[in-house]
């Protein structure tokens, strides 16, 4: 097992495995979009193998896929195929906006993929179309309902904006009550390619308040180990509902995970403007050992928290970037 400097157990690492996407989320980059990054400065798919061959053995079991929309690099189902059979490596996840072909959707089982988490901030198609810069609703709720009919674990990520689809949290709660499905809300974050936000007004506390009013009788579940959000289930329902205080930051006494973004930068706290490049480490010819004793170097002096990540940024940048950079 990999521990940290704080005694947390590390098992979990996020791979952005491409910085381009095809909508336009304001909240996480601007409607121009952002400068890609030419495939040559992308770890390419040997050097992802070749890393996750390093840390399954050290640890790192759960291994979740993100973006900007990871399907939008090409090869991509073939490299979720190979990551499957890494060794060690039991539990893939995938996050994605849905956009992507029909097709996919038997292979993603077949491949073995234990979660799907599907990025949605409204259900209605106008908001939608407005939140994304982008008319798509109709091909992600399509593959929303395929990926549920493939038997594959799915959970919906829901942003909540302020002004901007506050109006969908109660029908998002309402889906669960009839699908197997956990929706999840998230306070809006700075990582949106520009660094300004808006206070903060939809926090944990005013999400869970806004529906306990439409649903008085809502349980508490019992959250999973290492989870951040706080679960909850409108009573009798096939579904769940959870809210991730991602700005708040109140999960990262139990934070298992590191996190490599498309620039092949190691993150140890979302908040932080990344500690070490291991792309660059590799290709300067970095052996195995090297690898593994530079991860276990960073969790010797990893943040105890996203806030003193936050305040330890380099010459003290705000965040500026873009979530589609970082994965999530």
């Amino acid at each position: 097992m990999l521990y940290d400097n704080h005694g947390r157990e590390i098992n979990y690492i996020r791979i952005a495995a491409t910085d381009r996407c095809n909508l336009r989320c304001y909240y996480c980059m601007p409607e121009e979009g952002i400068k890609f990054l030419d495939k040559n400065e992308l770890l390419s798919y040997e050097e992802l193998e070749r890393l996750l061959n390093i840390l399954a053995p050290m640890g790192i079991s759960k291994v979740r896929i993100t973006g900007g929309e990871p399907f939008v690099r090409k090869g991509m189902i073939d490299f979720l195929e190979t990551v499957s059979k890494v060794n060690g490596i039991d539990h893939l996840h995938l996050t994605t906006n849905g956009t992507f072909s029909e097709s996919m959707v038997p292979r993603l089982k077949a491949i073995g993929m234990k979660g799907i988490n599907l990025s949605i901030d409204s259900l209605d198609r106008k908001r939608f179309a407005k939140i994304t810069r982008r008319d798509s609703f109709d091909v992600v709720w399509k593959r929303l309902h395929q990926i549920l009919e493939a038997g594959i674990p799915l959970k919906l990520n829901t942003v909540v904006l302020n002004g901007q689809n506050t109006e969908d949290i109660i029908p998002m709660v309402r889906l669960t009550e009839k699908l197997p499905i956990s929706v999840r809300f998230i306070e809006e974050m700075p990582f949106n390619g520009v660094g300004k936000r808006e206070e903060l007004v939809w926090n944990h506390v005013a999400i869970l308040n806004h529906i306990k009013s439409a649903f008085p009788d809502i349980e508490k579940l019992k959250d999973p180990s290492f989870s951040t959000s706080f679960n909850y289930q409108v009573k009798g329902s096939a579904g769940s509902f959870g809210i991730i205080p991602a700005y708040t930051r109140n999960f990262c006494g139990t934070c298992n995970r590191i996190r490599l973004t498309a620039t092949g930068v190691i993150k140890t706290c979302l908040y932080d403007d990344g500690v070490f490049n291991i792309k660059s480490f590799i290709r300067n010819g970095a052996t195995d050992n090297q690898l593994r004793d530079a991860f276990l170097e960073l969790l010797a002096n990893r943040f105890k928290d996203g806030h003193e990540a936050e305040r330890s940024r380099k010459f003290g940048r705000p965040i500026s970037e873009s979530m589609t950079t970082i994965g999530g």
